[in-house]
């Protein structure tokens, strides 16, 4: 971005694009840039989210916190979800009412996903899962487990993990617009959703994102 030979005007306008969702190649054509000036853009705003976002790895939750894992990856014939071969596992925290923590994890045995739990919540927390038996062990741990069978129902009051599976959802809507994305980065793309959801309002999206690139400038 330092290099950039973009007006300040047009790389406004792909800043703003970037924050309404618009793919590159879109943004490209209705900015008048060159294809690939949009696509490099936006990998460098990616970076500029994922460091951002990495500064707050050690903030902790607290409270009554979701937990779940997902799968990520192009749709492939055989077994799907748990164990399904050729996605990334992704491990999520979201505090009720507060913010999501997204991990790409190599798994999600119990010995993986519990250590990230006593990472980021705090002793005493309320921690809501699905009935996946990795989280067997909260049952005898420092928090409070309630969990949900989804073959039985949905959900029952407080019992739920809706909040986290809205993300799932809304990160997968997000990269299906991108026809596949490239592992290599795909943590920078996972780390963009969840700013995205951590900062719902676009206006206030688009006033930290140039917040990040003026700095990055200066």
């Amino acid at each position: 971005m330092r290099k950039s030979r973009l007006s300040q005007q047009k790389q406004n306008k792909l800043i703003e694009h970037f924050v309404a969702g618009t793919t590159a190649r879109c943004a490209a054509e209705i900015v008048n840039v060159n294809r690939n000036t949009a696509i490099y853009l936006y990998h460098r705003l990616r970076l500029l989210i994922f460091g951002h976002q990495k500064k707050f790895e050690t903030e902790l939750f607290e409270g009554k916190i979701e937990v779940d894992e997902s799968y990520f990856g192009g749709i492939r014939k055989g077994k799907i979800g748990r164990g399904s071969a050729g996605k990334i596992p992704v491990f999520g925290l979201l505090k009720r009412g507060g913010k999501v923590y997204t991990k790409v994890i190599p798994n999600a045995k119990s010995e993986t996903l519990i250590p990230i739990i006593e990472d980021k919540v705090i002793p005493d927390s309320i921690i809501y899962s699905d009935s996946f038996k990795s989280y067997n062990v909260l049952d005898v741990s420092e928090f409070k487990h309630y969990r949900i069978n989804h073959s039985k129902h949905f959900a029952k009051a407080q019992n739920h993990i809706n909040g986290i599976e809205n993300f799932w959802n809304q990160a997968k809507r997000h990269m299906r617009k991108f026809n596949g994305v490239p592992k290599e980065h795909f943590e920078l793309f996972l780390k963009e959703c969840e700013r995205r959801f951590n900062t719902p309002n676009y206006k206030e999206q688009l006033s930290q994102l140039k917040s990040m690139v003026k700095e990055n400038l200066n």
